[in-house]
């Protein structure tokens, strides 16, 4: 998926700022309108509730920067967030916090070269904690997700004296933290299950958009293309439906993405 032409890198304003202090957090929100959010509220009331709690702990922590990193998802054209972490920023009058940073959803800031500068990496139920896991930087998660429901892969406390507790070892300690190995190995079995193994391919139904970074839409195609005989995808999501077998395409199957 293509949203951004290019990818920058920290630049030296950032690192000059970041070599002022004792170490480097970075905060991925959620979009408020992503389906995962209606379960994911366990330890707080929700992402603005706990957003304006890093904002507190940020303020209690001057030697730490903590870099608050938007959804790009929030300023996408036809998906825009109504209630947004940029308004709420400006709310919260942020860059007038001396070890705050935030970084909006337009700038193309490389997130995996921001993680790896970092002693661990604040989530709410972002994707981006897996990655994180895999870039061996511990994570901290506040909100219940779906990657993280049965077998862990990143740090999620049981209640907020329990998630403050976390907090205040990750902040506190000296000692350099990584992913534990079980997380790691968790976390990439969670993707290849995700991304490769139970994936559907609708490479002869679907083009891209040309119009909008990022989108697809519908080739032409005859109507009996959609017919099972003629497609293993189409055959794998009748079975699904009238059969109750698993949404899940036989690797050797002849078609591809």
């Amino acid at each position: 998926v293509t949203f951004w032409k290019d990818i920058k890198g920290l630049d030296e304003d950032f690192l000059e700022k970041a070599a002022q202090f004792k170490q480097i957090v970075p905060v991925f929100t959620n979009v408020i309108f992503d389906t995962s959010q209606e379960h994911a509220n366990t330890i707080f009331q929700h992402m603005f509730d706990w957003l304006d709690f890093v904002y507190e702990t940020a303020k209690e922590n001057p030697e730490t920067l903590f870099v608050f990193r938007a959804h790009p998802d929030e300023a996408r054209p036809g998906k825009a967030s109504e209630e947004s972490v940029a308004d709420w920023a400006k709310q919260k009058n942020l860059d007038q916090l001396e070890n705050a940073v935030f970084i909006g959803p337009n700038q193309p800031l490389n997130s995996y070269e921001l993680i790896r500068r970092s002693k661990f990496t604040m989530i709410y139920t972002s994707t981006i904690g897996l990655e994180s896991t895999l870039l061996n930087t511990p994570v901290l998660c506040a909100g219940k997700s779906y990657f993280n429901e049965f077998q862990p892969v990143v740090h999620f406390p049981v209640d907020l004296p329990a998630y403050k507790k976390q907090l205040n070892d990750f902040l506190q300690t000296d000692k350099t933290w990584s992913a534990t190995s079980e997380y790691k190995t968790n976390a990439k079995n969670f993707l290849y299950y995700q991304l490769y193994y139970s994936s559907l391919p609708f490479g002869k139904f679907i083009e891209e958009d040309n119009a909008w970074l990022g989108y697809v839409k519908l080739k032409k195609f005859s109507w009996e293309a959609l017919l099972p005989e003629h497609s293993d995808t189409m055959q794998i999501i009748q079975a699904g439906i009238l059969t109750g077998k698993d949404f899940v395409l036989a690797r050797e199957a002849k078609e591809y993405l």
